[in-house]
């Protein structure tokens, strides 16, 4: 049993802590705004310029002018601004993002991340994550699948990827498990349904530990 995208999102969704200012990554990271809870307050910043995205618009009342960093037509909520892209990494920069959501090839135990660039011939596109995950108070990883296409971990001892920033990530979220980033290791804080704590471990490229109070997931993303 695994965790779809949706699940992943919804569960980010919830450990987010209300008045946080939070970049969301390009790709599946985009979905966790569909999941932030209407009653509560949460400002999304999106490095083309953006404070206070909302959700993704829907088809009849997509603006083109109005776009997030992966060029998805979005919303803006009451009170929203947009301003400058040299002022967007200003608030990166400056330390004022409370959590940024991304994805990544691979995780170290120790919080590297690689997330840029693969072997072949695709260029590699870093985009604004080595300056949000040096600027950003906390980092979480999404990971759609804790495996690679051909099995290979992406929780791993150390990267084999060109990094992106150096210990930094303080949570993975995968479709296997939740995992905290402390510095004596990985510690396991949710696991999906069904799933043995050997399992995980044998798909994972590093060793890991299991909180008492461990939570299991069901599909639901509870």
């Amino acid at each position: 049993m695994k965790l779809s995208s949706t699940d992943i999102a919804r569960r980010v969704a919830g450990d987010i802590a209300e008045g946080s200012y939070v970049n969301l990554g390009i790709g599946m990271p985009m979905l966790v705004a569909e999941f932030l809870p209407n009653d509560l307050e949460f400002v999304l910043h999106t490095e083309n310029g953006m404070l206070g995205m909302g959700p993704r618009a829907s088809e009849d009342k997509e603006d083109w002018d109005l776009i997030n960093a992966g060029k998805q037509a979005v919303t803006i909520l009451p009170g929203g601004s947009f301003f400058h892209h040299a002022d967007s990494f200003a608030m990166i920069r400056g330390g004022h993002i409370d959590i940024s959501v991304l994805g990544a090839y691979e995780v170290a135990a120790n919080g590297d991340i690689a997330n840029w660039s693969l072997p072949g011939p695709k260029p590699p596109a870093v985009g604004g994550a080595m300056d949000l995950v040096a600027g950003a108070k906390q980092v979480w990883v999404i990971l759609a699948s804790h495996v690679a296409k051909q099995g290979a971990p992406k929780v791993v001892e150390r990267c084999s990827l060109p990094l992106t920033g150096v210990a930094c990530v303080d949570r993975i979220y995968s479709d296997l498990a939740t995992i905290e980033v402390t510095p004596d290791g990985l510690v396991v804080k949710a696991i999906v349904s069904g799933l043995t704590e050997e399992d995980l471990r044998s798909k994972t490229g590093t060793s890991l530990s299991f909180a008492q109070d461990c939570l299991i997931l069901t599909p639901d993303g509870s």
